[in-house]
């Protein structure tokens, strides 16, 4: 799971929430609550455009005691599927062409912005050698 921890800084009225393991990752909100939500939103636009610019995307260093993001299913499942890409040196162009479909509809794979089936993101893992298996856990 891709949680990312934030440092919350209050003063008096507005909370800022950054993300240290995602620079330039900033928010604000009236509240803590709403600035880790408004953290999700920032940390799901900065990576679409680290992966838009073929960036790596790093991992979340431990929490520490701090609060953390944790960035949407479908989002991380994104993210697994651009490291496979890379991972396997396999653009855009060349999984469009192993998938039959256009380059625009392997980047919708890819934008963690856009809502995607499920079925077509298992089969880019598919084409890539990839299987996709869940785990569910109680929360503690």
């Amino acid at each position: 799971m891709l949680f990312y921890p934030a440092d919350l800084i209050d003063d008096g009225g507005t909370v800022m929430a950054s993300l240290p393991d995602l620079p330039g990752c900033r928010t604000f909100g009236e509240t803590r609550e709403e600035a880790l939500e408004r953290a999700v939103d920032a940390a799901l636009t900065l990576i679409t455009a680290l992966v838009k610019d073929r960036e790596e995307v790093p991992d979340g260093s431990p929490a520490d005691g701090r609060p953390a993001v944790r960035l949407p299913l479908q989002a991380e499942l994104k993210v697994q599927l651009y490291r496979a890409m890379r991972a396997q040196d396999v653009s855009q162009t060349a999984l469009a062409e192993r998938l039959g479909k256009t380059q625009k509809e392997v980047w919708r794979l890819l934008d963690l912005t856009h809502a995607s089936k499920l079925d077509q993101i298992e089969a880019a893992f598919a084409a890539l050698g990839y299987r996709v298996d869940t785990e569910v856990r109680a929360v503690a």
